[in-house]
């Protein structure tokens, strides 16, 4: 049969999808099963038809990558397949069967070096920046509390274990140095040097301000030039109380949630304007150094987040659409509004939280309930123009082991970037996360992209498909996809 070229472009430009309802006939399956074909072997391109999907109209190879992909960036529905496709331990790579990229299989139950059999898994937010600036290292989670370092080739997508990090909480990779991690004392910062295997401390905040005798730091956020470091202070998670930034030239400077004090040794210093009085569930820095983004510790409405001028004592409270996972570039701050759709994503710039960009278009309203989703931002450039990578779950999928995971819509439990230079409205489709979500927080897909947004970290159950770990809930493993 032959096919004329309008009806070609009709059907999806996914390697196959013989489920839509232009495939009526035995030829026209053969041409998609062709076309599969092809879009499988060339694993070195993105996508069989990408020049269709990439309104860039790039289809070189060597152009496909940061900022501008080649994968696709329709709204189809991409079902999962009806079973997973079958992983080898670490160190094998399949190719996604209905995006085509290649994903690595980083761990398996032999890589836990505590735990025989035990799972492991990426740090528990997006936002951490868990690469090197190089993309030749980065570090998985064990249940333990264990940081695992792995040398990474980015050519041959090889990963080999390298050491078990003696760092409290999840360290933060140098976005200058390859070789440099940050990490926590008790109450401080501690720099480690993985070629040298050498700690040495930065900045105890005990120092600067008075502490209770169980408060300790909290996380570790990095700007871009490595200037100011950031942590939360306190007994613990939604009841930390203090927000604490060294700069390495001025010294200290700290913000007390729940007296509204402002002090240290730089800066405006007093009572902020702003009445409420919180608790801490999360803090970052901005990349620019400039701005702390911080939630609110307990629940309810009370939790909207609210945005610190760091040099200044001026607070902003997101007023609106505020519910949702976010992440910070330089100046702006991006996340889902959730009024219409999940994936209805926002930019507002840091000084006018009023302000909002929508960055794509002509979403449809989507009943409730909605799949989740976590952003993740560390190949940002100055210009907060560089795509920012997301993976979507939904804890409504499937208990039973091998059951295709729930997928209604585009972007529906897959791994995707976001465009955000405002040229075009585009996802870029990469892969399936193959993750129900359903075996605790851990076995949510939360993802890390590089610094040179070339791939993207994340953690899967392979849908309860990679044996059980000692608790007797299905293991975790992490997982790289190569983003093209």
């Amino acid at each position: 049969m032959i096919l004329g070229p309008r009806l070609i472009r009709k059907i999806p430009a996914g390697c196959q999808n013989c489920r839509h309802p232009l495939v009526r006939s035995k030829g026209l399956k053969r041409v998609l099963r062709f076309r599969a074909t092809i879009c499988i072997g060339l694993t070195t391109f993105a996508l069989a038809g990408s020049a269709t999907n990439d309104q860039s109209g790039t289809t070189a190879a060597k152009s496909c990558g940061p900022p501008v992909y080649c994968a696709r960036t329709d709204r189809n529905l991409e079902p999962y397949p009806k079973s997973p496709p079958s992983i080898g331990p670490a160190g094998s790579i399949i190719v996604d069967p209905g995006f085509s990229s290649r994903i690595l299989r980083v761990t398996d139950d032999r890589s836990n070096p505590r735990q025989h059999g035990g799972p492991l898994f990426t740090p528990s937010s997006a936002e951490q920046n868990s690469w090197n600036k190089a993309a030749t290292k980065f570090y998985v989670l064990t249940p333990g509390g264990e940081k695992v370092l792995y040398d990474f080739d980015p050519a041959s997508m090889k990963a080999r274990q390298a050491e078990v990090l003696n760092i409290p909480g999840e360290p933060e990779f140098s976005y200058t140095r390859p070789d440099i991690l940050y990490g926590l004392s008790r109450t401080g910062f501690e720099e480690y040097d993985t070629s040298k295997k050498r700690v040495t401390e930065i900045d105890d905040a005990s120092k600067c301000l008075r502490l209770e005798a169980s408060d300790t730091a909290h996380s570790v956020s990095v700007s871009a030039d490595d200037n100011r470091l950031m942590t939360v202070l306190g007994p613990q998670q939604d009841k930390n109380y203090v927000v604490y930034v060294y700069d390495r030239a001025l010294g200290c400077r700290w913000y007390n949630t729940q007296t509204g004090e402002i002090g240290g040794k730089w800066g405006a210093k007093g009572v902020v304007a702003l009445p409420d009085r919180f608790t801490l569930h999360n803090a970052r820095i901005s990349k620019s150094g400039k701005y702390v983004y911080m939630v609110r510790g307990g629940s309810g409405p009370g939790r909207s987040w609210v945005v610190w001028n760091v040099d200044t004592t001026n607070l902003q409270v997101c007023s609106r659409a505020c519910p949702g996972h976010h992440v910070m570039g330089y100046s702006h701050i991006l996340g889902g509004s959730g009024l219409t759709h999940p994936l209805d994503l926002w930019l507002r710039p840091l000084d006018h939280l009023e302000s909002n960009s929508p960055l794509i278009t002509d979403l449809q309203h989507l009943p409730l309930p909605w799949y989740d989703s976590h952003f993740s931002w560390n190949n940002v450039d100055p210009n907060d123009s560089a795509p920012a990578c997301f993976s979507t779950y939904r804890l409504g999928n499937p208990d039973t082991p091998g059951a295709p995971l729930w997928v209604t819509g585009p972007w529906e439990n897959e791994i995707a970037c976001v465009e955000t230079d405002g040229k075009q409205s585009r996802i870029w489709r990469f892969a399936h996360t193959y993750s129900t979500a359903k075996n605790g927080f851990w076995s949510s897909p939360r993802g890390n992209v590089s610094q040179d947004g070339r791939f993207f970290m994340f953690t899967s159950d392979w849908e309860d498909q990679l044996g059980k770990a000692s608790d007797g809930k299905y293991r975790t493993d992490v997982f790289v996809v190569e983003l093209r």
